[in-house]
């Protein structure tokens, strides 16, 4: 097996450092515009309720929207206020404290989207 196909260039001494996945100098990556232009998601978006790992504390649990990482954060502070709870935005998932799945289902169709309830 060759090394150059385990890897390849990393350090240029004219250009500095190399993108290993496009092979051009970082300040020409174009890997990382492509990774914000197609955000996460599968467009379906999915509600629900989980209490698994929160010392039996409910948090409801929206994924699968097809938002950049500012308009979903943007997305759960209002979906927050909304429920009057708290809650975080992480890994393309937002999560708010407390059972509010019929409250955020409904904020979701207000704002254009097609929820669908997941698990029970």
């Amino acid at each position: 097996m060759k090394s150059s196909s385990l890897g390849g260039l990393v350090y240029s001494t004219e250009t500095g450092r190399m993108c290993p996945a496009c092979r051009q100098p970082l300040a020409q990556c174009a890997c990382k515009a492509l990774a914000k232009s197609a955000p996460a998601g599968d467009g379906v978006v999915r509600v629900s309720r989980q209490t698994k790992g929160r010392g039996g504390k409910s948090v409801t649990v929206v994924k699968g929207l097809p938002l950049d990482a500012i308009a979903l954060a943007l997305l759960g502070k209002q979906l927050r206020t909304q429920c009057g709870s708290g809650g975080t935005v992480k890994d393309g998932v937002i999560e708010v404290q407390g059972d509010h799945v019929e409250t955020v289902m409904a904020a979701l169709a207000k704002l254009g989207h097609q929820p669908k309830k997941a698990g029970g």
